[in-house]
């Protein structure tokens, strides 16, 4: 892995100066001895000197830092920047056929570090460009300079420059894009995982009940000898009457929980366990249900309403998009509840001012702020922004071959349309 949260880890940075500083050893060689090349060998091997300090250095830091934070990542990307232009202005300037590996500190910024780092090291690159155009050693060449035609030399400053600025903003907003995918897909399986620690809790509460029954039994009995034995005018009397009434209620208490939690878990057990549509809708829409918006379900079609799986992903995915509508709605929300032989819909309509038209085409996309989308009255500022919980709501649904679109009602409003096929998803219940 690259990077995380940020940073970037200080081993992936000193393996590409290794593989650079080889590769200009391997470049100096070659045209000395192999060429004749006369390039300036001191300054040019106090360059590379240099940048293999810097590399051992840096071996040393990652013993206690594996991974460096945004700030010295840029500075390491910075320095392969300067010592690179340092080369180059020594041996040829833009003419040096190793020009365009000025880009490659720039890409590396582009694909890990923040956009600001990326254009503070895009704007480097630019000016040590410039000043390559402007001055430069030429570059040996069989006993003679080799000169560019001034033409030719602004032509390939053009061509750097726009290949920097191209290299820094297509490869960042690629990686960007990358990252909140893969931070969002990662907010999902944490929603998925805590909707299925919540599912589990039923165990652990007839397990805790189950182990607590026999220590609350004994107490009790242990309650009622002594309420027996002491007599009515003692003065710990009352503690005792007092100390049965809840030995007895917490027995009750707990008896009630173990039933409950048996009844969950035979029913989360069932791989067959299922709801009827409307039922699945009521279930995901219960925690979200409040004074300022009604719910109303209207079912329509032929034969035996569909069932669905009582399913964690089900109920947190249609959940959001409840909350969504429940959210924004003014007053009202309709969920439509419509099947026929070949595919089961839920559309869910609210009479509030709608989706946005600049991002109604982007809905799902994760991160996306919906903020365009007026909010009810009495709204929390944060329920403007739902573009990672539509994106987790997608993707849970998605998981079970549902089908999603947004769209705005001709009369007003948002809707939300969900389809399954019946044949891949839904089992219709047989009449009897």
């Amino acid at each position: 892995m690259l990077s995380l949260g940020g940073r970037i880890r200080t081993r992936t940075l000193m393996l590409i100066r290794w593989v650079a500083i080889g590769g200009q050893l391997a470049a100096v060689v070659v045209a000395d001895a192999w060429f004749a090349v006369a390039l300036p060998l001191l300054p040019v091997g106090l360059l590379i000197g240099l940048s293999v300090l810097v590399n051992l250095a840096s071996a040393l830091l990652s013993r206690r830092r594996a991974w460096l934070a945004e700030g010295p990542a840029a500075a390491f990307l910075g320095f392969d920047l300067l010592q690179l232009y340092g080369l180059l202005a020594l041996t040829g300037g833009l003419a040096n056929p190793f020009a365009v590996l000025i880009l490659a500190p720039v890409t590396v910024s582009a694909s890990v570090l923040s956009a600001r780092s990326t254009a503070a090291l895009a704007a480097l690159a630019v000016i040590l460009e410039t000043l390559l155009a402007i001055w430069h050693r030429p570059l040996p060449w069989f006993g003679q300079g080799l000169v560019y035609d001034p033409l030719l030399l602004g032509g390939i400053w053009a061509g750097l420059v726009l290949a920097t600025l191209f290299m820094a903003v297509y490869i960042g907003s690629l990686a960007a894009e990358g990252r909140g995918l893969g931070e969002a897909l990662a907010a999902t399986e944490l929603a998925l995982a805590r909707e299925q620690r919540l599912t589990a809790l039923g165990g652990l509460a007839a397990a805790v009940a189950h182990e607590l029954g026999s220590p609350l039994n004994t107490i009790l009995l242990i309650a009622r000898e002594l309420a027996r034995d002491v007599p009515a005018d003692e003065r710990w009397r009352g503690d005792i009457d007092i100390l049965v009434e809840e030995s007895e209620r917490c027995r009750r208490l707990l008896a009630e929980l173990s039933q409950r939690s048996d009844e969950a878990d035979a029913e989360a057990d069932d791989p067959f366990r299922r709801l009827p549509a409307s039922s699945l809708v009521e279930a995901a829409a219960e925690p979200f249900q409040h004074a300022g918006a009604s719910l109303a379900i209207e079912r329509q079609g032929a034969g035996a309403e569909p069932q669905l799986p009582h399913d964690p992903a089900l109920l947190h995915g249609l959940g959001t998009l409840l909350q969504n509508a429940l959210q924004f709605a003014q007053s009202r929300v309709v969920v439509r509840v419509a099947w026929d032989e070949r595919e089961l819909r839920l559309t869910i309509a609210d009479d509030g001012p709608g989706f946005a038209p600049d991002v109604l085409s982007r809905l799902g996309e994760p991160y996306l702020d919906t903020g365009a989308e007026t909010p009810r009255p009495g709204a929390r500022p944060e329920e403007s922004h739902m573009g990672l919980g539509v994106f987790i709501a997608q993707t849970l649904l998605a998981r079970s071959g549902a089908r999603l679109a947004f769209r705005n009602a001709p009369a007003g409003g948002a809707e939300v349309a969900i389809s399954w096929p019946i044949n891949h998803f839904v089992r219709q219940e047989k009449s009897s």
